[in-house]
């Protein structure tokens, strides 16, 4: 059997009880890369063959260190691994290689698993579209023509054809949602502070971006989060671990799951996505659970303006230094320099006036959960599109007056921090996939997992392989 096709967990037992052995499936997943990672362009900076091999006949001759114990990973290359290059996207940094690992790179090796590289990545990270000038564009598994979707495109492409059982994402606006979505996996973003950061540059403000797991099972999803969760105590905000794979079983009888849809026209999408969501609903009231529709709880653009406000300002704040060099800026995406000079231009009124409105629609949010157990929306708009776009011009005929105005949708979880699971639902008329965030109250991480296990058990979607890459 091609050990590739197995899940996260499954490797991971296999290994522990001497049934396979580390260098066997480092063998494995450098010859899978080698046969599809080319289609698709989603691992970058994969470190020397000899040199894996021969860290993976070490971890043979070893006890199990952790319980990634001979797992490859590749990391998102927004992660500073020491010893691997790490670009960010940039051609500001084509050439730079970490002395120290960020937290989720240390986490990883230090629960066993061996860094193999990085998944590829927008330019810092912006936009939804995993392209860039240092390595190029990461294409859709399901239709090669198409987008992975981003931020952490490369790592949804690398799961869905079978390079890795694991990835990291991370996730601002949907940045480990939506790519799921476009490649018909499973992308866990949880309540902001379960993952923590790492201590540089702002702490306090920025609390809307986080690191989350990436699979192709809800338990391999479980999994990673017990390792990379936890708090760091020099950032606040953190929140105490769980071991989530042991809370994965419950009973969906009775459970009351909230449809939001396109949030009453606000949230407008491509024709055929609400349709395959209200479909994925299905399956849980089949489950016993009960689905409801849910009118918009709080005015749409209010939360954008919102989120364009805090976002800029967050970003003008981070990259002030590079856009201050002229030679530097002249090297940063046009998107970028745009988010950039629009937060310069957000005054100390106006954040605060961004903040309340943030506030506000976090206590809406708790009161819905008092009602419902999860609500649930699509996790894209349109789509996945053409990969010469740059991004999408317009849905349904309404133009993008931004470059990630197609991505309104996944606007709630993030403003209020909440835990939200991409679970697939199946695929187009184009075949190519679709998935809806399934998310619930802040620090229910468990409970939105366990619905995606039963979730999962009912449908397995990621086991419909692309059928354009061989292997």
């Amino acid at each position: 059997m091609d050990v590739t096709e197995l899940s996260a967990a499954d490797l991971v037992r296999a290994i522990q009880q001497g049934r396979l052995r580390p260098s066997d499936l480092m063998a494995a997943t450098l010859a899978r890369i080698a046969a599809v990672n080319g289609a698709v362009n989603a691992i970058v900076s994969l470190r020397d063959a000899d040199d894996l091999m021969a860290e993976a006949r070490v971890a043979d001759g070893v006890a199990p260190v952790g319980p990634l114990h001979g797992l490859p990973v590749a990391l998102k290359d927004l992660v500073a691994v020491k010893g691997i290059r790490t670009t960010y996207g940039s051609p500001l940094f084509a050439d730079h290689v970490p002395v120290a690992d960020d937290l989720v790179a240390a986490r990883l090796r230090a629960a066993g698993a061996i860094l193999i590289g990085k998944t590829n990545t927008p330019e810092w990270g912006h936009g939804s579209h995993s392209f860039n000038p240092v390595f190029g564009v990461t294409r859709n598994p399901y239709d090669l023509t198409r987008t992975a979707g981003g931020s952490s495109g490369g790592a949804a492409a690398a799961l869905a054809t079978r390079m890795v059982a694991l990835a990291d994402g991370s996730d601002m606006m949907g940045s480990l949602r939506n790519p799921a979505a476009f490649s018909n996996i499973y992308g866990f973003r949880p309540s902001y502070g379960l993952v923590p950061g790492m201590a540089q540059g702002d702490t306090f403000l920025a609390t809307m971006a986080t690191e989350g797991p990436m699979a192709r099972t809800v338990e391999d999803v479980a999994l990673m989060l017990e390792v990379l969760a936890g708090p760091n105590p020099e950032v606040p905000f953190g929140r105490d671990d769980e071991a989530f794979r042991q809370t994965l079983e419950i009973d969906l009888r009775g459970k009351r799951i909230g449809w939001l849809g396109d949030w009453g026209g606000a949230y407008g999408c491509e024709a055929g996505i609400l349709d395959l969501c209200q479909a994925g609903l299905q399956v849980f009231e089949r489950q016993g659970a009960i689905v409801e529709p849910v009118a918009p709880p709080f005015p749409a653009e209010k939360l954008w303006q919102a989120w364009l406000t805090i976002r800029a300002m967050l970003n003008a704040g981070e990259k002030q230094a590079l856009y201050a060099d002229p030679v530097k800026r002249a090297q940063l995406k046009p998107e970028t320099q745009w988010e950039i000079e629009q937060g310069q231009q957000v005054t100390a009124a106006e954040f605060h006036a961004a903040s309340v409105i943030r506030s506000r629609w976090y206590a809406r949010a708790a009161k819905l959960f008092g009602e419902y157990d999860a609500l649930v929306m699509p996790s894209a708009q349109v789509w996945p599109f053409p990969a010469e776009w740059r991004w999408p011009q317009a849905i349904n005929g309404r133009a993008m007056d931004t470059y990630h105005r197609w991505m309104e949708v996944v606007i709630p979880v993030s403003l209020a921090g909440l835990p939200s699971l991409n679970v697939p639902v199946g695929f187009g008329p184009q075949g190519l996939p679709m998935g809806m965030q399934l998310f619930g109250a802040f620090g229910t991480d468990a409970k939105v997992l366990a619905m995606g296990q039963q979730y999962h058990r009912a449908t397995d979607w990621p086991g419909q392989k692309p059928p354009q890459i061989s292997g």
